[in-house]
């Protein structure tokens, strides 16, 4: 075999390993724990979050919706937090926000719902996760995996957009979700 023959073979061997572990070393999902202000939530996002609050109406009335999300691997991840003030109108809510986040991404059909364990959360109303397929604003084709839950007053919507959701990122997200009971940070 030649020498510059050898050589190539070593060269391209040394740029595949190296290539092999830039990407080892260069995770898609860097989760890190998160929580929210004045919740009693943590979560894990895979990426730095944004901030953003802004009034939405919510049970008639208008509330602050305090937002922390992320974008990483062409998935968005979010958490969304309001302080309802009539606490007995908290299983409306989540209704009318599960409603509103399926008519927002023209979901087919309903959504499947399923229930979902948060430690600390409420247990009326139950805490779920509602799948659905629907469209983004450009019109292609997202699925999305919000499970809504409420701590007291509080109410949550932790969600994944995404054009496919892996159970291993699924996973991870939901069983991040964590309520320190009778908690709430400044």
């Amino acid at each position: 075999m030649a020498p510059a023959s050898t050589f190539r073979i070593f060269l391209t061997s040394c740029l595949t390993a190296a290539c092999l572990f830039l990407a080892a070393c260069n995770p898609t999902f860097n989760w890190r724990e998160v929580r929210p202000d004045n919740t009693a939530l943590s979560l894990l996002l895979p990426c730095k979050p944004d901030k953003a609050t802004r009034s939405v109406p919510m049970g008639g009335q208008p509330t602050e919706l305090a937002m922390l999300g992320c974008e990483t691997s062409g998935a968005t991840f979010a958490i969304a937090t309001a302080t309802v003030k009539d606490a007995s109108q908290v299983a409306v809510v989540l209704s009318g926000w599960q409603a509103a986040t399926l008519a927002n991404m023209k979901a087919t059909g309903a959504g499947e719902t399923t229930p979902l364990k948060v430690p600390g959360a409420s247990v009326q109303p139950p805490a779920v996760v509602v799948r659905a397929e629907g469209r983004r604003a450009d019109g292609s084709a997202v699925q999305s995996q919000a499970a809504y839950f409420a701590h007291g007053a509080q109410v949550f919507q932790a969600v994944i957009y995404a054009d496919k959701i892996s159970p291993e990122v699924r996973e991870t997200f939901f069983s991040s979700l964590k309520l320190d009971a009778g908690s709430a940070r400044p």
